[in-house]
């Protein structure tokens, strides 16, 4: 059985962090989002993928190549004008069998709810039960079937919303055949579906209990740390490691080849540190939190529960809490990142309530920030953007901003 995964989507809601890199490409415990379900599915038994790609595809192509790094075989198709999910499946028509897995890429589930799925033999949607459905595709499921489905529309009294990862059959290209544009002017996937139900079609339905959804970039934050509570309770240091006497690791930490961690740096897991980094001398590094590949974290810097990508420079008496920072960043010595409101409410972005009590900054890559800049809670900061010392900073950036 082959999978098809869907990963040719910008994220638009995940701006600034996608307009430099699909949002399937967004670093989740230091792994792309894509490959988080790629490894799940291969745990499932799956070794036969297609990504169908689109926006900035070379950036996965050049990660994935032909898939041999992780023992599958991988073939591309592009879309390269994204008009809907069912249109990109529809490019796939001839390339998968009778039955086939259809997966969004930026969503993670677990390798338990894909055999449940493996073995139906029906049309089947994975489907998950949420008390809010909020900027979700929501379900209406009777006697074991799906009835009704709704595209990202809030229908918090049905209580199931669509996972995004389906066992389909051959039949869904002749549904897909008569799928018209919706309102959004796509042509969906859960449309062909609802054509197939209608021609009086069985939908099954599974439920799933590991899937998490990533819409808005504080979500990342949410399953970094799902994902991190279920790494084992050991302290791991690669081959090409370096840990000086003087640091403390508190597991479990995951220190990648080439890095080195200097005196006084203490480090508590669930940590990953990714390959080529130097962290410290006398740095604290807290829970929940991934840095990536050739970082800098120096003296008397604080992060915490905060993803950090690859490249950027944290290096002089500096405080980043609950935050995302992109590629080559840089934060100038005594600049800090506030993550708690004054008046302890939750926080909210461009109008946008988070529902997380806790949040810092969201920036975008090739940063550059003077020293003793502050950024406010819950600041988007576009990508190469200048914020100039002793800065005050709050709201949404656009990206090429000047604060000087």
């Amino acid at each position: 059985m082959k999978a098809v995964i869907l990963a040719a989507g910008e994220g638009v809601r995940m701006h600034p962090l996608t307009y430099t890199r699909p949002k399937v490409m967004l670093p989740i415990a230091n792994k792309p989002l894509l490959e988080h379900m790629l490894l799940v599915l291969k745990d499932a038994g799956i070794n036969e993928f297609i990504f169908v790609v689109g926006y900035r595809n070379e950036t996965i192509r050049r990660y994935f190549g032909d898939g041999q790094r992780w023992g599958v075989s991988l073939e591309y198709v592009t879309q390269k004008r994204q008009m809907g999910t069912a249109h990109a499946l529809g490019m796939v028509k001839g390339m998968v069998g009778e039955k086939f897995i259809l997966a969004n890429g930026d969503i993670i589930v677990n390798a338990a709810d894909v055999h449940r799925l493996l073995v139906r033999n029906d049309n089947t949607m994975g489907v998950v039960e949420v008390e809010k459905g909020k900027d979700l595709g929501m379900v209406a499921i009777e006697g074991g079937r799906v009835t009704h489905i709704y595209e990202k529309i809030d229908y918090p009294s049905l209580g199931f919303a669509n996972a995004g990862l389906y066992l389909l059959t051959s039949r869904i290209f002749e549904a897909i055949s008569h799928t018209q544009k919706s309102v959004r002017g796509e042509y969906e996937i859960t449309d062909s579906l609802q054509w197939l139900i209608d021609e009086g079609e069985k939908l099954t339905y599974e439920k799933q209990e590991g899937w998490i959804d990533l819409s808005y970039p504080w979500d990342m934050l949410k399953a970094n740390e799902l994902l991190l509570a279920n790494y084992p309770r050991v302290t791991h240091v690669e081959a090409g490691g370096r840990v000086s006497e003087k640091a403390t690791l508190e597991a479990p930490v995951i220190i990648n080849r080439g890095t080195v961690i200097y005196a006084g740096a203490y480090i508590i897991g669930p940590t990953i540190i990714g390959e080529d980094c130097t962290i410290g001398p006398n740095c604290f590094i807290r829970p929940n939190t991934c840095i990536g590949r050739q970082c800098h974290i120096g003296s008397a810097v604080e992060i915490k529960n905060s993803i950090i990508m690859d490249g950027t420079h944290i290096p002089h008496h500096n405080y980043v809490g609950d935050s995302i920072i992109g590629e080559k960043c840089n934060l100038g010595a005594g600049t800090k990142i506030a993550n708690l409101r004054l008046d302890k409410q939750d926080v909210v972005v461009g109008g946008k309530e988070t529902g997380r009590h806790k949040l810092g900054a969201i920036i975008g890559d090739n940063v550059q920030i003077g020293i003793n800049a502050s950024i406010n809670v819950g600041t988007l900061i576009g990508n190469d953007s200048l914020i100039g010392p002793g800065r005050v900073v709050s709201g949404v950036i656009l990206p090429n901003a000047r604060l000087l």
